[in-house]
């Protein structure tokens, strides 16, 4: 099995604040640091610090250096990223508090020059059993989740963030899902975390589960099973792709053959390292790192 990850690049620009900004509000910033990120970005980064090879696919701009030097120090394929010299790259500006809750604003930028020739281009190279790990951050995200389900590749989607145009999709051709609680309501409209689990088996009775809920854990379901993980009680310093660092050691661990319970249990100690250290995708722990947490 192969693994692609058609995902998001973005520069990110991580200001330390002493809480977050409100509307008509004015903070001077305490630090401001600049990392490599994107939901894309952060997931490839966390599955190959995990053991997958993976292959990022998508679209920089002429200031995307950074981000091709990070995915390829991490040994990531970086060999169909596209780079185009006449857009900027994607970028976050990220607000980071004093408890190390975030809040996070994104630009797409090269992100949504992604075209259907360029998602065919890529595919052309993966095949039946193959991984498609997919976010909601780049163009024609449509088209990809068709072309590969022709081909049947595995799919699996974070659908955040969330918009009315996936509605439109016929997402019951996702063999996975990762949401929070907040993507959970906007799929089903119901609330509470079990309530979510039902209404997804409701809409997608073919597709497996993940629901993270942050400090209360997480929980995986597929049609026949289901499984409960909570969380590690940590100082949180920056909690900026953790959700992205969980998803990525999940598929890492689910895909070399571990059952969702011992899948989630690495993903939570991983996301946990992750959130005592700042930044995003670097963040990410090794496995070693995640294998010894769990052993103490």
């Amino acid at each position: 099995m192969k693994v692609l990850n058609l995902g998001s690049l973005n520069i990110d620009y991580t200001y330390s604040l002493d809480h977050i900004m409100q509307a008509k509000e004015t903070q001077a910033a305490l630090d401001r640091k600049v990392f490599a990120g994107g939901k894309g970005l952060n997931q490839s980064i966390a599955m190959t610090r995990a053991g997958l090879e993976v292959c990022h696919a998508g679209c920089i701009g002429a200031d995307g250096t950074l981000l091709l030097e990070t995915l390829r120090n991490e040994g990531v394929d970086t060999s169909l990223i596209r780079q185009l010299e006449d857009r900027p790259s994607g970028h976050a500006m990220i607000q980071v508090d004093k408890m190390g809750q975030n809040a996070v604003m994104t630009y797409g930028g090269a992100n949504f020059d992604i075209t259907q020739e360029y998602i065919d281009e890529v595919l052309e190279q993966f095949g039946e059993g193959d991984a498609l790990v997919l976010q909601n951050e780049i163009s024609n995200l449509d088209y990809a989740i068709e072309r590969a389900y022709e081909k049947k590749m595995m799919i699996i989607l974070n659908p955040s963030p969330f918009d009315n145009m996936l509605r439109q999709y016929d997402l019951t051709k996702v063999s996975m899902f990762f949401v929070n609680e907040v993507e959970g309501k906007q799929l089903t409209t119901f609330v509470q975390p079990g309530d979510i689990l039902i209404g997804m088996r409701q809409y997608y009775p073919d597709t497996k589960c993940v629901l993270t809920l942050g400090a209360q854990g997480a929980f995986y379901q597929d049609k026949t099973s289901s499984a409960y993980q909570p969380a590690t009680k940590v100082r949180a310093v920056d909690a900026t792709a953790a959700g992205d660092i969980f998803e990525g050691y999940f598929i890492a661990a689910y895909l070399q053959g571990k059952k969702p319970a011992e899948a989630l249990k690495i993903a939570t100690y991983a996301a946990g390292i992750a959130v005592t250290r700042k930044g995003a995708a670097l963040s990410a722990p090794t496995m070693e790192e995640t294998l010894a947490a769990i052993a103490k």
